[in-house]
């Protein structure tokens, strides 16, 4: 019998009360492009909300994060290709092309630098497999790094956290080998009471080959 950390479990909780919908967002501008079988892989699965419309869709998830606390909370909801490993460092634990697809929501906020995600994320997808991911919608002029108040954890403790340009994103899409295939805007609330809110953007985008 799993014992998950109750800090951790209210993650769920806060995000559905909050209104969190990227992994309906990523799944709405996915699902067209997948199929019952096929493999996908969640970047930062943490406690599987991503992931849980593409199984039930009938697809071979699998996931890795940094934390052992929410992978725990994955397998307790039956998720079972699982890995712990750090997001930031190299290589990732599979091998090249093999993965039909992947998916990251809720990630790119807690991520510095986001090359090493786009760079492994090319190497383990399949030839014009997707890439479904969400990142806060910001100008230049805002600045990249913050801190916020953590909310689920210890309330006193700060944590630091990472806005991401379109430019950003498109240049990493670009130097990374991937096209754009749909986006979409959309608000995600950061309080239950939802009266502070930014604007995120979901992309759905497609390993790029060379024929």
């Amino acid at each position: 019998m799993v014992r998950t950390d109750t800090k951790i479990v209210t993650y769920d909780e806060e995000a559905e009360a909050s209104g969190w919908y990227g992994p309906e967002v990523a799944f709405g501008l996915a699902f067209k492009h997948v199929m019952p079988g096929q493999s996908i892989l969640d970047i930062g699965i943490g406690t599987g909300l991503g992931a849980v419309l593409f199984r039930k869709a009938g697809l071979d998830v699998h996931g890795m994060d940094i934390s052992s606390q929410m992978l725990d909370v994955s397998r307790s909801k039956g998720f079972g290709s699982l890995r712990r490993h750090d997001l930031r460092k190299l290589p990732y634990p599979y091998e090249s092309e093999s993965m039909h697809h992947a998916i990251c929501t809720g990630v790119f906020n807690f991520i510095s630098d986001l090359s090493p995600v786009f760079e492994e994320t090319a190497r383990i997808l399949r030839k014009k497999g997707i890439f479904v991911f969400v990142y806060g919608d910001i100008t230049e002029k805002v600045a990249h790094e913050f801190q916020v108040r953590a909310k689920r954890t210890k309330p006193e403790k700060m944590v630091t956290m990472y806005r991401h340009s379109q430019k950003q994103i498109d240049t990493l899409m670009e130097t990374f080998g991937f096209v754009l295939l749909k986006s979409l805007t959309f608000t995600v609330f950061m309080d239950r009471e939802r009266t502070k809110s930014i604007q995120a953007k979901a992309y759905l985008a497609r390993k790029a080959t060379l024929s």
